[in-house]
């Protein structure tokens, strides 16, 4: 079973319908099933009316799934029993620093990094989240400790990875100081419990395979299949973002475009051969994961 795992923070763009389309073809050319989820547990960016947009947008390209919609953040409860079970083994421990902290400890920062290495500073500290409130006034967030060793990700797409996650992040976040989960908690947790098995989605999130796999592990869950296809970029190439609201799927939709021509530019980027007026279920007999190319596309100018 593959997903389609939309994040109703904002609208989606054509970095998002190639993901999708290349993802549903994947598993529909072979009769496989989709579960639609939406991840929205961003806090007061997840809004109603992005979720709406978001399944409007896919319906729009001829994408369906099966069964309900899954809101992710209907799994509070579940997703507070797998924190307490990391740190009752030793998997994760307290932390209260804050984003400014980690940050000022860095002895050299490096500016355009996305995301901080974590020092450690937490490690060991403190025996329970209760003992972490008491002796800082700060409510604790939840790390996972990072294992010194390499994580091999056996990516199907572009072949075996290894990462160092100690080095590269350190202990990372699993639990929010509110209590929410992290992305790579909550996504490992829904993937198991909907029985998702196959993960098509951007190389971006390459390197958030290695963590999910030690997840996946510390917690006894089964491992699935990770296809990383290339991003999306614009004529500069740096990867599409939200600032490319011109090429949003809802603008495009607005300005009347033809979901087929975004359609059959994602197929003819997927090194199908595409017909003018195809459906995205038309392409299904055609496709084949193994003829998308390694490289990353840019993202073309369409036509009202």
């Amino acid at each position: 079973m593959g997903r389609l795992a939309p994040s109703p923070t904002g609208f989606l763009h054509l970095g998002h319908a190639r993901s999708f389309l290349l993802a549903w073809w994947h598993a529909r050319a072979r009769g496989g099933r989709i579960v639609m989820r939406m991840e929205d547990l961003d806090g007061p960016r997840s809004e109603p009316r992005f979720v709406e947009q978001a399944l409007r947008d896919l319906e729009w390209l001829g994408l369906d799934w099966d069964g309900p919609v899954v809101l992710q953040s209907t799994g509070l409860p579940r997703f507070a029993g797998a924190l307490e079970a990391l740190l009752s083994a030793g998997f994760a421990y307290p932390c209260v620093c804050s984003r400014g902290e980690i940050r000022a400890a860095q002895s050299a920062p490096q500016a355009g990094v996305a995301e901080v290495r974590y020092p450690g500073t937490c490690r060991g500290r403190f025996r329970s989240l209760e003992q972490a409130l008491q002796a800082t006034g700060r409510d604790p967030g939840i790390r996972f400790e990072a294992p010194l060793e390499p994580v091999v990700v056996h990516d199907r797409f572009v072949g075996s990875r290894e990462f160092d996650v100690a080095a590269a992040v350190g202990d990372f976040l699993v639990g929010r100081r509110d209590g929410t989960p992290s992305y790579q908690l909550a996504v490992v947790l829904d993937d198991a419990d909907q029985q998702v098995t196959e993960i098509v989605r951007g190389d971006d999130l390459l390197p958030s395979a290695a963590r999910q796999i030690l997840l996946q592990r510390a917690l006894g869950l089964p491992s699935v299949e990770y296809f990383h296809v290339p991003l999306v970029v614009d004529s500069s190439g740096r990867r599409l973002a939200k600032r490319h609201d011109d090429l949003s799927l809802a603008e495009l939709r607005q300005r009347g475009v033809d979901p087929r021509t975004i359609v059959n530019w994602v197929a003819q980027s997927a090194g199908m051969q595409s017909g003018e007026h195809f459906a995205a279920v038309q392409y299904l007999p055609l496709f084949s994961l193994e003829r998308v190319s390694r490289l990353s596309v840019v993202a073309p100018a369409f036509e009202d």
